[in-house]
């Protein structure tokens, strides 16, 4: 065998993921707000990257300062009136709080920020005096978990706090009469016996469900229920209507965090019979290269030019990728506008089977790539806030030989059937089948149920009024 050395050149195609287009692509799928943290962080990161100003003659801008000079004269002229009135009213002039609480915003009066302890300890240094009763009842509101259930046992207190198990239960007794209605309760049915207590419920049928029987309640089994307790199945339903009103988890409406909203990324608005696409980058601040780096990177040494033309290389690929999103963002709108003309014009229940190569062909891009513009996106309609995504929507077959339905709309009608339907007698998921085959809507039972559990509706014999 001859063995010898030589050089090849040999030319091959692959692909290659490089970090640039790995940004490209995850800015894609990003939503207005997490593009904007994003950039926010560059800008820390890349000396390079400077958030563009506006100029003076920015109309936007001379009009927000025609703003600000109509503020300052509009509170010369509210201080002038309130002297005003004080001096014609005597002291009728509405308190600095009164016109601060006018003045705020209505996500004040929504949020709530006290956590359920702060809540307790509140009611429970209001209402004992004895420092011990205190060190008791502090302990036992530490133990109490978000739900509002105590986590500890009577006995386990008593040995840390080192006092007897009747005063620590005569502490937690006082401890389950704050607000909220059931809390400190051990279990789920000490938690809804005191809730009844509080609101002076007294039914013995009531308290027997909840003592005994409540996982056959949520089986909806109200015969079996009624069977054992010598009653109908509608005094059993009519029971668990009064249960239904009690809160099994009373410590959830306390330290939630503040309302959270979703910001649209486009807005499609009819003008003049037109729909009209806005992409909302109001949010997204405006980048441009610093010129002292330029000046730098010309006549700098050869160390100071090759950081610097990174960086530049670094801020442009940013820059055109930002561009690049709100391109394709606007692209893949004016597509699902016009292939889904029918929701636009007239309302949701028009929505028409769409699949993302249908997109994708009219736009001349991959299907990921419409994959991933979609993604945790929503668009601000004539019909209201709208997921991007939820105008996708596989076909059912129409029977009827028509057009074909998209799943958004037969969920929809199953919605609408179980409306309208006769509580004593609910329609199960075959008698709903039926009902929709004259519709032109041709599914299996299983595709009902389906159906109505991603709904989040119960079964029949759950829906069912004795």
């Amino acid at each position: 065998m001859n063995l010898d050395h030589g050089l090849k050149l040999e030319l091959n195609q692959k692909l290659m993921m490089t970090p640039e287009l790995r940004q490209a692509i995850a800015i894609l799928q990003m939503s207005a707000l997490e593009l904007s943290d994003v950039i926010a962080e560059e800008i820390l990161e890349n000396p390079v990257l400077e958030i563009a100003e506006k100029s003076s003659d920015d109309p936007e801008q001379a009009e927000s300062v025609h703003q600000t000079e109509q503020g300052k004269d509009s509170e010369q002229l509210d201080d002038y009136f309130n002297w005003a009135d004080y001096f014609n009213n005597g002291m009728e002039k509405k308190s600095e709080h009164t016109i601060a609480d006018e003045k705020q915003p209505f996500e004040v009066f929504i949020k709530n920020n006290v956590s359920l302890h702060e809540h307790l300890e509140l009611q429970l240094h209001l209402t004992v005096r004895d420092e011990m009763s205190k060190t008791i009842g502090s302990y036992l509101i530490g133990c109490i978990d978000d739900n509002g259930y105590l986590c500890s046992t009577v006995a386990e207190a008593a040995t840390v706090l080192g006092t007897t198990e009747e005063r620590v239960a005569e502490v937690l007794e006082l401890v389950q009469t704050f607000d909220p209605l059931g809390v400190g309760a051990r279990t789920l049915q000490e938690c809804l016996t005191l809730q009844l207590v509080h609101k002076g419920i007294e039914d013995p049928l009531v308290s027997a469900i909840i003592a005994d029987y409540l996982p056959t309640v949520a089986a909806g089994k109200y015969k079996a229920i009624g069977e054992k307790l010598k009653c109908s199945a509608h005094d059993v339903q009519q029971a668990v209507d009064v249960i239904r009103t009690l809160d099994p988890k009373p410590g959830r409406a306390f330290g939630k965090d503040e309302s959270s909203y979703i910001t649209p990324d486009i807005t499609v608005e009819r003008v003049n019979g037109k729909y009209i696409i806005l992409v909302n980058d109001t949010n997204i601040p405006k980048l441009t290269i610093n010129p002292y780096y330029r000046q730098v990177a010309m006549g700098g040494d050869q160390e100071s030019r090759q950081f610097i033309e990174g960086r530049l290389n670094s801020a442009v690929w940013l820059m055109k990728s930002i561009e690049q999103r709100r391109r394709t963002l606007y692209n893949v709108m004016e597509a699902i506008v016009q292939l889904q003309q029918e929701f636009f014009d007239r309302g949701p229940k028009f929505l028409q089977p769409l699949i993302m190569k249908q997109v994708a062909e009219q736009v001349s891009v991959h299907e990921s790539t419409v994959s991933r513009a979609i993604a945790n996106k929503y668009v601000d309609t004539p019909h209201g806030l709208v997921s991007l995504r939820s105008f996708f929507s596989t076909a059912v077959q129409n029977s009827t030989g028509g057009q074909d339905v998209s799943t958004t709309k037969v969920k929809q009608k199953i919605k609408e059937l179980i409306a309208e339907e006769n509580s004593s007698e609910p329609y199960s998921d075959q008698a709903l089948a039926d009902i929709l085959g004259p519709h032109g809507i041709k599914i299996s039972r299983r595709t009902v149920t389906k159906y109505r559990e991603e709904l989040g509706i119960v079964s029949s014999t759950k829906r069912k009024r004795y």
